[in-house]
């Protein structure tokens, strides 16, 4: 009797179908998106395969990784065929790839205009729902010598130490700061408060000798610089 197309399972496939036998023998880079996380679930439902799931959940989140590795618990279970082990597999898999991304040598990093500054920062602020407001230290070569976590907020802002910010730059021998923040609601213009706080650092830093070369703020996917608009 001939298997339905709903009653297929991923061990009926050829060992070149299916995503462990295939990541084995041709390597991790031929694999899709949807393969990769058919690998972590294991299993699919009775009327659908691992990958045909995996399909299923990636298209709710538009083929996009990083919306997926902002998905819940809760969100990630409300798929049929997934349960509790499934959703935290996912979730634990989608966090190690972030925190791999963030243990870039920082010492090492050369930040060479707003881009590379957002890249060194969005993997750390870009997808979280409160607000962030970090430094980054740089030498006189724009190596940077430290990233600092300044203060964290809720949704709607959060309060800057300016006295704390300037003792930093003074321990580290910095002698130029990049200011960062986040915006949870995706909304990329400055605010009223944005603009006070960069002019207030600016001050401060300015009396020491130190250098703000631009303010960043980071969402999910894009980034506003102070300094290419000229908002300074």
């Amino acid at each position: 009797m001939l298997k339905t197309t709903e009653s297929f399972s991923i061990k009926d496939w050829s060992d070149d179908d299916k995503p462990r036998e295939k990541l084995a023998q041709k390597g991790k880079s031929v694999l899709s998106d949807a393969e990769l996380v058919a690998i972590l679930i294991r299993s699919g439902s009775k009327k659908e395969s691992a990958v045909e799931l995996s399909k299923k959940i990636l298209a709710a989140v538009d083929y996009d990784l990083n919306k997926l590795g902002r998905l819940s618990l809760k969100q990630l279970i409300q798929f049929k065929g997934i349960g509790n082990a499934k959703a935290i597999a996912i979730i634990a898999a989608l966090e190690l790839g972030k925190r791999r991304r963030e243990e870039t040598p920082q010492k090492q990093f050369k930040i060479s205009d707003s881009k590379s500054a957002f890249q060194l920062l969005q993997p750390i602020i870009g997808e979280l729902p409160h607000e962030e407001f970090w430094i980054i230290y740089l030498n006189n070569a724009n190596t940077v010598l430290h990233t600092v976590q300044l203060s964290k907020g809720g949704i709607t802002g959060t309060l800057v130490d300016v006295r704390l910010a300037m003792k930093y730059a003074l321990e580290l021998g910095a002698v130029a700061i990049i200011l960062a923040h986040n915006h949870p609601s995706g909304i990329l213009k400055p605010s009223k408060a944005d603009r006070q706080i960069t002019a207030k650092l600016q001050r401060a830093a300015q009396t020491l000798d130190i250098q703000v070369l631009d303010h960043i703020i980071i969402t999910s996917e894009d980034y506003f610089s102070f300094a290419d608009h000229k908002v300074f």
